[in-house]
């Protein structure tokens, strides 16, 4: 029998939950067509056959959680190395990335371990100690089973219900920011009584952190905590924070600072929608340099943004308010946008975040153009 694996997805993403089956045992299917549909913690994402062929047996049912090089479809035929190579495409706009995916390396047992690779990263996720396990597999090996069981024996004294896709990848990040972040937030107001009365400060922030990554280009960084070594990009790709019922999602506006206002707001007005709709393509949400959470649109002044690494900074933008201010000796009613910017301070310094911040206040400040 030729194996399938599940390719891999992307950049961070090691696993997918299975939310459809298109194909069943015995079907006869030809080469790109719909065999799963799959989410991940970036979007729901479409999987083609890589080639012709009689489906054998399918790995996994809806819910489950496959991890990337586990197989997730066999065809009939002569037994082979299992490495098939397929394509995703998605969008349409004139800077999307074509998205490949391609099989990950083999996870067969190997006894010595007691567990496979993918199983001890499962059990990683899932807080599971192989330690304490007995294997059910053959010479004792642990399998997916047993730490799924493990897992699923402590979730049933917690009475709690598992995180699940979007939701489970943010606990994960938020976990990861946690333990390797030194975080430093720093807060500000800009004053907007030169724009006009139509406010809609969203675009004006992406363009004004492309200015203030100009002057201080290392809050638009990646940085590598293991190595110590950080590495400054030559565009700003911004990550725009989308609250959904779902969680949230970060799609990603490209090369920010080249780009025309309006082409900007036509690319983010694009971008929502297609998150909504959940149909946004993977490619989409990958590669932010720098992000952007406009909560004040809900509600909230300032807050701690968490930085999610290798990114070294993220800026909040709380809701527009009036309020008095001092003006040649006179007190004024102005609109006033909160503004608050944690960044990681094992790659960047307070001075260079204050010049950063400085110059992101003065761009937001000027007249609209």
């Amino acid at each position: 029998m030729k194996y399938f694996k599940l390719p891999d997805l992307g950049e961070g993403l090691q696993e997918a939950e299975i939310v459809k089956w298109h194909v069943k045992v015995g079907d006869t299917v030809k080469a790109d067509q719909l065999l799963v549909s799959v989410e991940t913690a970036k979007a729901l994402v479409d999987i083609p056959a890589p080639y012709d062929g009689v489906v054998a047996k399918t790995y996994g049912a809806e819910g489950d959680i496959l991890h990337v090089g586990e197989p997730l479809l066999g065809y009939e035929g002569e037994a082979d190395a299992g490495t098939v190579v397929g394509r995703l495409e998605g969008g349409g706009s004139r800077q999307d990335d074509q998205f490949f995916v391609g099989a990950a390396p083999s996870t067969r047992e190997h006894m010595a371990t007691r567990a496979t690779p993918a199983v001890r990263q499962l059990a990683r996720q899932l807080g599971v100690d192989l330690s304490e396990l007995s294997g059910s597999g053959t010479d004792g090996l642990i399998t997916r089973s047993d730490v799924e069981g493990a897992s699923r024996t402590e979730r049933e004294k917690f009475g709690g219900e598992k995180l699940r896709g979007v939701r489970r990848s943010m606990a994960l990040n938020m976990a990861r920011s946690h333990a390797e972040v030194v975080p430093v937030t720093i807060f500000g107001d800009a004053d907007l009584h030169r724009w006009g009365q139509a406010r809609d400060p969203l675009i004006r922030l992406a363009k004004a952190m492309a200015a203030a990554c100009a002057l201080e280009p290392v809050l638009n960084s990646a940085f590598d905590g293991k190595s110590l070594s950080i590495k400054q990009h030559q565009t700003l790709d911004l990550g725009i924070a989308v609250d959904t019922p779902d969680g949230l999602f970060v799609p990603v506006l490209l090369d920010v600072g080249k780009r025309a206002s309006a082409d900007l707001k036509e690319g983010m007005n694009r971008l929502r929608a297609d998150v909504q709709a959940r149909s946004i393509p993977p490619q989409e949400m990958m590669g932010a340099t720098l992000t952007l959470s406009n909560f004040g649109t809900l509600f909230g002044r300032y807050a701690n943004p968490v930085v999610v690494p290798p990114q070294v900074a993220i800026l909040a933008a709380g809701a527009i308010r009036d309020e008095p201010v001092a003006m040649n000796g006179k007190v004024v009613v102005h609109p006033i946008l909160p503004l608050s910017l944690t960044f990681d301070h094992r790659a960047v310094t307070g001075g260079e975040a204050a010049r950063f911040f400085k110059a992101l206040v003065e761009a937001l400040e000027k007249p609209e153009d």
